[in-house]
């Protein structure tokens, strides 16, 4: 072996551990995703008999087996729409200023820059749809509800291209690839991302994917939400308060991500995934179509909660955010060598430092907690008629587990001994005397 491929080798070991039970996982999440996506629009939707409609598995079974059911999963329009939206992402990356910031360094010694703008790029997003609705009413915003199908397909046609390009484009000299993502088995690979951070140039796809493309579409889907009750309902000031609830909470959230996008470079996502299907599909088709299923639903399914509804539910949101954005506080200061609350911490014998007191003594992830608390408000304004609307909650509840004993098991690599010692002064992973 020469000297150059054995340095290669050194920096880009063959995976030996799978997660989601391997090829076989990563094969069913990749068909599972698109298809769950899908689920949700006809198993909650007004044009295929509610939420949920009756079942009919004659019918399922006819309408999978005949070819232009197939095909009207396209939408032409929704496809040049959707492409659109994303070249207009993608110059604005370009053209609009935003600071470089340094990312964590990386196993070869390098340390990339990224460009912070994704906030001003939702405000220049707004600021278009707001003079669309100015100059020409709701109207126009519709399109994304009349279209949804069509949109769900494209979105996930370019998470397919983005996940195959960079699959293939991670097979050339010199690539950085994920440590977990180069088992070397085809399937797997292209799932789970096998290139760490595939760019073009200083464009960086998976950090741009990240917060972009998706969540600032996300946004704007709860708008054409609003703006498709106001048309059937007589006009802005008729619009439900459940919906306006819905629609607040999850615009804040998306802003809040937006505004504190220097937070994501330290995320798993970002350090130690590679960008591949599982990314792709989940920043492009999932969070959009997704996670606005309750805004949705509220357009045919229109309910007023009330002064005092509307007031509990907003404390449950409020409480949710305080933890969530306390903990990462917390977190983000003490890795920046700010400890003002003088928070007590455990030393590894690596020189690291983890916190055990604050937010992160009562649970190795409070952040979690307060996701949970966010998602959990944001479905209750649907009401208990249908438990579809509390998909996302569910979901979410198995995403955030799953990812915390996936951080577990790296750490426990990372740390060692020093890791079981932690788990004994912090034994709670998510929710104090819960779990």
């Amino acid at each position: 072996m020469s000297s150059s491929s054995k340095a290669a080798s050194d920096l880009n070991p063959r995976t030996t551990h799978y997660e989601f039970l391997g090829p076989p996982g990563a094969l069913a999440i990749t068909i599972g995703v698109p298809a769950m996506t899908y689920a949700l629009y006809f198993g909650c939707s007004e044009s295929h008999g509610g939420c949920p409609p009756p079942i009919d598995t004659a019918l399922i079974l006819d309408s999978l087996s005949d070819p232009s059911w197939w095909k009207g999963l396209w939408d032409t329009q929704a496809a040049l729409a959707y492409l659109a939206w994303y070249a207009f992402i993608v110059v604005a990356w370009v053209i609009l200023p935003g600071d470089w910031v340094d990312g964590v360094p990386m196993r070869n010694g390098e340390t990339k820059k990224y460009k912070i703008n994704a906030f001003s790029t939702a405000l220049l997003t707004f600021g278009v749809v707001a003079g669309v609705i100015y100059r020409y009413g709701p109207e126009p915003l519709t399109f994304i509800y009349d279209h949804w199908l069509g949109l769900v397909t494209a979105s996930i046609l370019m998470a397919v291209v983005q996940g195959l390009g960079c699959y293939l484009a991670s097979f050339r000299k010199g690539a950085l690839l994920a440590l977990g993502g180069n088992s070397g088995n085809p399937i797997y690979d292209f799932y789970i991302g096998r290139e760490l951070n595939p760019s073009i140039g200083s464009f960086d796809l998976k950090s741009f994917n990240e917060l972009r493309p998706g969540l600032i579409l996300w946004a704007l889907i709860d708008i054409g939400m609003v703006c498709e009750q106001a048309i059937r309902r007589g006009g802005f000031a008729k619009v439900t308060d459940s919906m306006w609830l819905v629609v607040a909470f999850q615009l804040f959230y998306v802003i809040d991500a937006l505004y504190n996008e220097p937070a994501i470079l330290t995320t798993m996502d970002i350090t130690t995934d590679g960008f591949g299907f599982m990314l792709a599909v989940g920043d492009l088709a999932w969070v959009p179509f997704v996670y606005s299923l309750q805004a949705r639903y509220l357009v045919f399914n229109q309910i007023e909660l009330g002064p005092i509804n509307t007031a509990l539910i907003v404390l449950v949101n409020l409480a949710g955010y305080y933890i969530f954005r306390a903990a990462n506080g917390e977190k983000n200061d003490f890795r920046n060598g700010r400890n003002t609350k003088n928070l007590q911490y455990m030393t590894t014998e690596s020189g690291r430092k983890l916190l055990t007191s604050g937010w992160w003594g009562r649970s190795r992830h409070p952040n979690y907690m307060g996701d949970l608390l966010m998602a959990f408000a944001w479905s209750l304004p649907t009401g208990f008629n249908t438990p579809i609307t509390y998909f996302y909650v569910t979901y979410f509840a198995v995403l955030l587990i799953h990812r915390e004993r996936r951080d577990s098991e790296a750490c426990k690599i990372k740390y060692g001994k020093d890791w079981d010692k932690y788990k004994k002064l912090v034994p709670w992973r998510i929710i104090p005397y819960v779990y």
